[in-house]
């Protein structure tokens, strides 16, 4: 029988906490996404690996049989992909991003590498990874808003903007070419997965919120979600301003937010990737001082 090593990493952290949100968060994907594909494993292999009681989880004899070579396995694959990876240099990067880049930050880079005979892959991830694939390895670089979501990541950032906010059109705020933050912490907010962390506590601005709790009304894990939600009135949501030009909708008005710290987006990779074509591809990006 063969099982996708993902739901066998899955099921190795969820060993380890025993807890499925703080596994979730681990994993940096949703709760309800670890649920389903715990049980999607258990009915594959045809019996439990976990008794799910009220006010805990513990490993079934059967989960704790498979699970020290359920470690083994992803542990060994994890050097393997290290040590092909480090075996030569591969002239390909897979670029990864949660939102359209825009603003010609990319372009001329990429352009220019793919002339130097480069295969560059872009990969759209969801906010439910908020490291957009470079946890996991399916991304090499990634164009990210800060904050970082994950230690072990380092950064460069590139564009500094204003926070905008996105409103329904006809909402009581629209009409006025400046909102100051004040007036929108009684709305309810959209936000990113629980997953995303500091990144979703960032979008919510929380630091600005003089300790009370955001009133959330949906979360969202794309951008076209996003303005969806905001034009069927289920919430408001913060944005950089560069976002607010690259996503324009006639039902949705975007205004400047006064009140709040500015967004800046980055190029981040893994600290501990020393790949010189990495090394290379960073240094054509030019840092904001």
């Amino acid at each position: 029988m063969d099982v996708h090593l993902r739901d066998l990493r899955y099921f190795t952290v969820l060993a380890e906490h025993l807890h499925f949100t703080v596994a979730a968060q681990k994993l940096f994907i949703s709760q309800p996404a670890l649920s389903k594909q715990i049980r999607a494993l258990e009915r594959q292999l045809g019996f439990p690996l976990l008794e799910r009681r009220p006010r805990e989880v513990v490993l079934t004899p059967q989960g704790q049989a498979l699970l020290p070579k359920a470690r083994q396995l992803v542990a060994a694959w994890d050097e393997a992909w290290r040590e092909a990876r480090a075996a030569g240099p591969t002239f390909s990067l897979t670029v990864g991003m949660q939102t359209a880049v825009g603003r010609d930050l990319q372009r001329e880079a990429l352009a220019r590498f793919r002339d130097q005979g480069w295969r560059i892959s872009l990969r759209l991830v969801s906010w439910e990874d908020p490291t957009a694939g470079l946890r996991d390895g399916g991304s090499d670089v990634a164009f990210l808003w800060l904050p970082l979501p994950a230690p072990g990541l380092v950064s460069r950032t590139l564009v500094r903007e204003d926070r905008w906010v996105a409103l329904p059109a006809g909402h009581r705020l629209a009409a006025r070419p400046t909102v100051d933050f004040a007036d929108l912490t009684d709305e309810p907010f959209l936000a990113l997965p629980r997953s995303a962390g500091p990144v979703r506590d960032f979008w919510l601005a929380t630091d600005a919120r003089e300790g009370l709790e955001p009133r959330i009304g949906t979360e969202v894990t794309s951008p076209a979600d996003t303005f969806e939600a905001v034009a069927s009135g289920l919430g408001v949501a913060l944005l950089a301003e560069g976002n607010a030009r690259l996503y324009p909708r006639p039902d949705v008005i975007c205004r400047p937010v006064r009140g709040l710290a500015p967004a800046e987006l980055a190029l981040v990779w893994r600290a501990d990737d020393a790949r010189p074509e990495v090394a290379e591809f960073v240094a054509a990006f030019t840092p904001l001082p």
